[in-house]
């Protein structure tokens, strides 16, 4: 598993499972953590989580920086052309990529909120939670939990 985490808004690299593996932290609290990186010893803070936009406020040795991390799925639709400014007009929710179906979270005709979990899709190993681009009413599911489904399967309707 790879992920980009950007930093401050302008510097971006990548982190793997392996880099994740050699990292040597102890956490001293909730939110604190003790960092050895080549011989530096670094004291680590998460000062703020926005899981819906997958950021981050983190002090590192009194310093405070803006952290945004994303996985194969967050790149993967971002790749497909889909952004916040964008997202509202969508009325479908199809499959970002292959994957089975573990499981649903609405039911035609329910009201849903932005950011609220629609459903759950098992993809290379992962769960990736799918949730709605927009406030809205479920007008139909065309899947359901237990189903293999194929990139670019309609999910999910929208009503207008």
């Amino acid at each position: 598993m790879n992920f980009k985490v950007k930093v401050n808004s302008n510097i971006e690299f990548n982190i793997s499972q392996e880099d994740l593996l050699k990292l040597d932290a102890i956490k001293i609290s909730e939110s604190k953590y003790h960092i050895l990186h080549d011989n530096k010893s670094f004291h680590s803070e998460i000062t703020h989580t926005d899981i819906n936009s997958k950021s981050y406020e983190v002090t590192v040795n009194k310093n405070h920086y803006s952290v945004n991390i994303f996985n194969a799925l967050d790149l993967l639709i971002k790749d497909l052309g889909f952004s916040i400014g964008t997202s509202k007009h969508i009325n479908f929710i199809k499959a970002p990529m292959p994957g089975l179906i573990l499981e649903i979270n609405v039911k035609p005709g329910q009201i849903v909120h932005e950011n609220e979990t629609l459903l759950i899709l098992e993809a290379m190993k992962m769960e990736n939670v799918l949730t709605s681009p927009r406030d809205g009413v479920v007008k139909s599911i065309s899947t359901k939990k237990g189903d293999t489904v194929d990139k670019g399967t309609l999910l999910i309707e929208f009503e207008k």
